[in-house]
């Protein structure tokens, strides 16, 4: 299998020691540091501005994957770039002109994603497949973290595969990822798993992190 991305969530991390989190999970051997916005708007909850997302760029060098579950988005993404993201992803669900949003994210010079909740097709991307850079399969509701994975993804997951072709997208998987369903998550076309509670649970992050990325192996 090829290399399988780990990228922590820091909303299971301790708000009250965010750059010591970051920079924790940078030595444990992340691939990207996941940073989830929530307006309370698109979902029921609210996380991190801009601000926060600057104040903690400095503590690593690691990739910034920021999931802006908040509608509008494009308002927005000169402001998330500005403050740090390498990668912007936006969700399908709350986004009238998607196409406009991944051509801003380009120009930018960060690279483009989109997301999928778990009850939407994914015919819905089709026809915008040439300006991704990466597709986040949603396997939980989006709002809240700790939930479990929901079966249907792996699913959603090969026909994303499929509908890629030989185009260079990374599939992305977040919600209720764990050592257990790794695995069969990248065995259905997954290259970046999203873990939040899995990671920031245990008491030590480097064997979090191996543990996940040894069970794709």
């Amino acid at each position: 299998m090829a290399h399988v991305k780990i990228a922590p969530s820091i909303l299971a991390s301790d708000f009250s020691r965010l750059g010591d989190e970051v920079r924790a999970i940078d030595q444990a051997g992340c691939d990207y540091v996941h940073i989830d916005v929530m307006d309370g708007h698109f979902v029921p909850n609210l996380t991190f501005g801009p601000p926060i997302i600057k104040s903690i760029r400095p503590h690593t060098d690691k990739v910034f994957d920021v999931h802006l579950m908040i509608e509008p988005a494009q308002p927005y993404l000169e402001h998330y770039a500005a403050a740090g993201a390498d990668i912007l992803t936006v969700h399908v669900e709350a986004d009238k002109h998607l196409d406009r949003s991944l051509q801003l994210i380009r120009s930018l010079g960060k690279k483009a994603g989109v997301s999928l909740n778990p009850a939407t097709p994914i015919n819905t991307i089709e026809y915008v497949l040439d300006k991704l850079d990466l597709i986040l399969v949603m396997s939980v509701n989006p709002g809240f973290g700790g939930q479990s994975f929901i079966p249907s993804a792996l699913d959603k997951i090969r026909n994303i595969r499929k509908l890629i072709g030989d185009r260079p997208i990374e599939i992305e998987v977040d919600g209720g990822v764990n050592a257990d369903n790794a695995a069969a998550i990248v065995e259905a076309g997954a290259s970046v798993l999203v873990a939040g509670s899995a990671v920031f649970n245990k008491p030590d992050y480097r064997v979090a992190i191996e543990a996940i990325r040894n069970a794709t192996s």
